[in-house]
């Protein structure tokens, strides 16, 4: 697991929760979109974001043991903080019209002071990992998120340049595209209760629905309980530290 995280980037989970899991939760969010499941004529926009939600099944979905055990391999055990539950998620709908969100992107994770959009920095603060859990059944046409194999290599030299505070995703987007535009790139497909984990500086996007069933996925941080570390004494290195340094040639 860890040399293909090195390597790619991301590893793929398949059955990281069940599928009645996966249901039940689609069960519970249906009613927020404000459409009705078997109407698509009420499936008015091309995508719909409904808020966080935990307890449940949702806190099923975050902590089955098949992630504890990746967290530990990726993260390392203790670095980081057990969810109890998943935040905003998009749904996507088949829809004619371009969704709006589908630019090449890192995540950001925190909000410096005077900051009005999301930061990230070389250390990944407040972000472990990205995950993106797979509540419905999502094949190539079902607006899979597109991501660029190995990318989170390319951007670690980018934002060492901004230091401590980093630089807002708006502004370390169109950087990151760039630098990863030769990367070959992947779809995240899979079965209802299949979850990505994905390095916290790996280049993604969107794309417009081009099937028939709606996609319901969430894509919250795995949060660090300390601080990403690029030094440490020890040399106990996490496979996401591991990849920031190689990045740095550290």
């Amino acid at each position: 697991m860890a040399e293909r995280f090195l390597a790619d980037g991301f590893v793929r989970i398949d059955g990281a929760f069940d599928r009645a899991t996966a249901d039940e939760c689609v069960d519970r969010m249906w009613p927020d979109t404000g459409c009705d499941r078997d109407d698509p004529a009420t499936w008015t926009k091309p995508v719909v974001r409904l808020p966080g939600y935990g307890g449940g099944p949702f806190a099923r979905a975050a902590g089955s043991p098949a992630l504890h055990d990746a967290f530990d391999r990726l993260v390392g055990a203790g670095r980081w903080r057990p969810r109890g539950g998943l935040g905003t998620i998009p749904v996507r709908f088949p829809h004619p019209d371009d969704p709006g969100d589908d630019g090449w992107h890192v995540e950001g994770s925190y909000l410096p002071d005077g900051a009005t959009a999301y930061h990230t920095n070389v250390f990944s603060k407040d972000r472990a990992l990205l995950m993106l859990f797979l509540f419905t059944d999502v094949g190539a046409d079902d607006a899979p998120t597109r991501i660029r194999v190995g990318s989170h290599l390319d951007v670690p030299p980018i934002l060492e340049e901004y230091g401590e505070r980093g630089a807002d995703f708006l502004e370390i987007g169109p950087r990151a595209e760039r630098a990863s535009a030769s990367r070959p790139q992947a779809l995240v497909t899979g079965d209802a209760g299949t979850v990505y984990l994905c390095h916290p500086f790996l280049v993604h996007a969107a794309q417009p629905h081009r099937g028939h069933r709606v996609r319901f996925m969430a894509q919250p941080p795995l949060e660090p309980a300390e601080p990403i570390t690029l030094d440490r004494t020890d040399g106990a290195y996490s496979p996401v530290e591991q990849a920031i340094r190689t990045a740095l040639s550290r």
